[in-house]
């Protein structure tokens, strides 16, 4: 059941960080052939490219996490030993699990009244949800236009009034999902290092292997 779960997460992340990237390639290309080839622009191309890149990168923080990704600094643990490095890398994520909680309820608290659902109560730690809150469902995007498929939101979130634009609530969804999705690669992380499948979080030295390729090719051609 787990490894299904796990299946399905890591298709979902990596088949939307992929759709998003298509889709800002897509609309950027149309939007300068529009400006240079017809004289003519995509009104809402730019503001739609900023949410998209936001949806990327919010989703990337959680894949670059359970790909070990994420930049680090290991000069301690490589002169530790392997057992110290374990607790060292154990103590490191339940930090960030902490962290990516405070996070999700952050988010959450923030998208929550865009979609007329309750805040949680509690400056640090959820208590509860808000007795009383003001909705705001009816914010929408500058440009976005309202696609058709979408026009029974104004039921469900805007007592039937009708939408021009986008509403705020669909690209600030990426937030509680993104840090959802943050905190169940954190938790994961932490359950690879008990098992021993791992002994740290850092895995990614990218600019000590651009530097290896580099002497390598120095050396090579020289």
């Amino acid at each position: 059941m787990s490894n299904e779960i796990k299946s399905i997460t890591d298709r979902f992340e990596e088949t939307l960080i992929a759709l998003i990237l298509g889709a800002m390639t897509v609309v950027t290309f149309a939007n300068v052939i529009a400006r240079y080839g017809f004289n003519s622009n995509i009104l809402w191309a730019v503001e739609f490219t900023v949410f998209m890149f936001g949806w990327m990168v919010l989703l990337g923080a959680s894949y670059a996490v359970k790909i070990g990704a994420h930049l680090g600094v290991d000069a301690i643990l490589n002169f530790v030993s392997p057992r110290a490095r374990k607790i060292m890398g154990f103590i490191a994520v339940l930090i960030c699990i902490a962290f990516s909680l405070l996070l999700l309820k952050g988010s959450w608290d923030y998208w929550a009244n865009f979609a007329n659902l309750p805040g949680t109560e509690g400056r640090w730690f959820p208590t509860g949800f808000e007795e009383k809150f003001r909705g705001k469902a009816w914010y929408e995007t500058d440009d976005i236009p309202m696609p058709t498929i979408l026009v029974w939101m104004e039921g469900a979130f805007n007592d039937g009034d009708e939408y021009e634009k986008l509403p705020r609530l669909i690209p600030y969804m990426i937030m509680p999902i993104s840090m959802a999705l943050l905190v169940f690669r954190f938790i994961e992380a932490a359950f690879r290092l008990l098992r021993g499948d791992i002994t740290m979080l850092i895995v990614s030295h990218e600019a000590e292997d651009a530097m290896d390729d580099a002497a390598r090719y120095v050396k090579e051609n020289t």
